[in-house]
């Protein structure tokens, strides 16, 4: 088991990571993604949905299936998805803390956009904590969990994979941060075992408190 010890990078996922899925954020999104995708291709509401479900199974992200199967443009796709109501995020002063208080730089990594990640980080509290913010668009809108979105996130942020810990509720986003060599933290109210899994928690706040 990989030890958190001399971690000078801390990568955390936004979407059910730094809010629990319980505050149903994300929902949001996928509705606004169907209609998206229901007006955007004239195909049924029922259509529509499960192109959304097929297209992040099979590309990791709606937006990748949606770009590689008919050239949508990116930037009004995401626009649109991410017209939501932050309202349903409350803050927390623990996990503000938590996330302060850990050594090192402490940055954000979500396949979805740098903007919407600020809108989510200031609906917990959480502004001004993190050293940077990467959203697909950093990655050329690869998304996660493609190797080549990794590799662009992070040789541009200048992490050494080594000493760099992944906080993530998608387990197969944790593939391959593992095999980069950063040490991985499953994110979710039930444990999912896995060789590229190094920790679990099901909630955040008290997991980064004990490693103070």
């Amino acid at each position: 088991m990989a030890q958190l010890t001399d971690i000078d990078t801390w990568v955390f996922d936004l979407d059910n990571t730094l809010y629990p899925p319980s505050m149903a954020l994300f929902p949001q999104v996928n509705a606004r993604m169907t209609d998206w995708v229901m007006q955007a291709l004239g195909v049924s509401r029922d259509e529509a949905d499960r192109l959304r479900h097929s297209y992040y199974i099979d590309h990791g992200t709606t937006l990748a299936g949606l770009m590689q199967n008919h050239s949508i443009d990116p930037e009004p796709y995401l626009l649109a998805v991410h017209d939501i109501d932050f309202s349903v995020l409350a803050p927390d002063p623990e996990l503000a803390r938590a996330i302060a208080a850990l050594p090192g730089r402490k940055i954000i990594y979500t396949n979805g956009t740098a903007p919407y990640a600020e809108q989510v980080t200031a609906a917990r509290g959480l502004s001004g904590l993190f050293d940077a913010i990467y959203g697909v668009e950093h990655a050329g809108y690869h998304p996660k969990p493609a190797a080549q979105a990794f590799e662009t996130v992070f040789t541009a942020d200048g992490l050494d994979p080594t000493r760099a810990a992944m906080f993530e509720d998608e387990p197969r986003n944790l593939a391959v941060p593992h095999a980069m060599g950063l040490t991985t933290i499953h994110v979710a109210p039930e444990a999912e075992p896995a060789d590229h899994i190094h920790h679990h928690t099901d909630d955040l706040a008290p997991f980064l408190a004990r490693l103070i």
